[in-house]
């Protein structure tokens, strides 16, 4: 297959990657570095696993079905499962969306220090509701590839001259280890990684691309392969480039400065700031990706129930509709007002965390209906399916105990 037609095949996938490699991965694995250096870059690969199977499972279902799995969780599970994810969602996008305008004022902040981080956030967030108010969706992904373009090449380039040795990065990616006090960090990595709930965003992206059908099956695997193995090397180079950092600075609005002083004594200044350039593209696109995408499940939601399907069925109707516009509204504007605890990177790694809180439904869901051969006939689970989604339900369950216990 030539490069070419690779990128003809990767779209909807890109943007998944660009979206989810914004607060979730950044912030996260740069504190995971600071405070375990190269320790847990085994997560990220773990991570990147576990989501590459949850959104292959949702594309899969959709493609096969012609519904989404939102539509599949709203006809086929009993109603009290769909109030919960519209409560779920309304609580989930509050933390989003504070935690991306604060990822994008993080970077922002680096660059120009004379406006606050919470400033800055605003900023963007205002900034990407109007991209999205009056963008379509080749032009975001156009945008998005370019973005995804940007910070990996750089970030990864930085992390190639930072690096430690080989034996070292292998001990790290392959002998997995949990440090002391560490399990919030594999959790915030491992949730991190890839999104949490903006990957069901992932069958609405490949409507708008025009994507229908079980032939399209195999094009979807290799678009999320592409997407995810970014992703997982995206945030390894972060975790490296992070190491050695004091993790106190990482907690601070100096976040992304300070990581990118690393670069300084081998790259000289020149390589700081391509770095938080790779960085400030990352967030935003993660940004952008985010009020594009959930807007989408709020949407989905109303004119299902309202049973006007008509509405959501056409490549790019639904966002023009009021529930999908008054939705990216509450999410652009509201909450801002978590920027005032001045707490960015808090606030960044309280996000991944309650995000991994719906990483083990979302399994559990996928193994119910897409076990049923009724509704997906020879594309239901196989056994490998079936046994790496028994996997992650397993994983994200035992996590997000573990936080419950720590915080409670």
């Amino acid at each position: 297959m030539s490069r070419f037609n690779l990128f003809k095949l990767t779209g909807p996938g890109i943007i998944v990657a660009a979206t989810g490699l914004g607060a979730g991965d950044i912030v996260a694995a740069s504190a995971a570095g600071a405070q375990f250096g190269t320790t847990l870059l085994w997560a990220v690969i773990f991570g990147g696993v576990l989501k590459f199977v949850l959104t292959e499972g949702i594309g899969r279902w959709q493609l096969a079905t012609n519904t989404t799995l939102l539509e599949g969780w709203i006809d086929r599970l009993p109603r009290a499962f769909s109030w919960y994810f519209l409560v779920y969602l309304f609580l989930w996008t509050f933390m989003v969306a504070a935690a991306m305008m604060s990822a994008c004022g993080l970077a922002a902040y680096a660059f120009f220090p004379g406006i606050s981080v919470g400033w800055w956030g605003v900023i963007h967030a205002l900034a990407a509701l109007v991209i999205v108010w009056f963008g379509v969706y080749k032009a975001l992904e156009a945008v998005m590839k370019f973005f995804i373009g940007l910070m990996f090449v750089t970030v990864l380039y930085c992390a190639i001259r930072v690096m430690p040795g080989l034996s070292e990065i292998a001990a790290g990616m392959f002998i997995p280890e949990v440090p002391d006090l560490g399990m919030v960090y594999v959790l915030g990595v491992i949730g991190g990684v890839g999104g949490s709930i903006t990957i069901m965003s992932y069958g609405y992206w490949m409507r708008e691309a025009g994507w229908k059908g079980k032939e399209m099956i195999p094009t979807m695997r290799i678009d999320l392969a592409v997407a995810y193995g970014l992703t997982a090397l995206f945030g390894l180079a972060i975790i490296i480039i992070s190491a050695g950092v004091q993790p106190e600075i990482v907690s601070g609005n100096n976040m992304a400065l300070a990581v990118a002083d690393q670069l300084v004594p081998v790259m000289g200044e020149t390589g700081k700031w391509v770095f938080l350039f790779g960085f400030w593209g990352a967030v935003f696109s993660s940004m952008i990706g985010v009020w594009h995408g959930v807007p989408f499940l709020f949407a989905n939601f109303v004119y299902h129930f309202k049973q006007q399907n008509y509405v959501i069925e056409k490549a790019g109707s639904i966002s023009r509709t009021p529930a999908y516009r008054g939705y990216l509204v509450y999410l652009a504007v509201l909450p801002m007002s978590l920027l005032l605890l001045e707490r960015p990177v808090w606030i960044v790694i309280i996000y991944a965390v309650t995000g991994a809180i719906f990483m083990p439904l979302l399994a559990a869901l996928l193994l119910y209906l897409n076990n049923n051969r009724e509704w997906l006939h020879a594309h239901a689970n196989t056994w490998l399916g079936k046994s790496m989604l028994g996997v992650s339900l397993v994983v994200f369950g035992y996590l997000l105990m573990i936080q419950l216990a720590n915080q409670f």
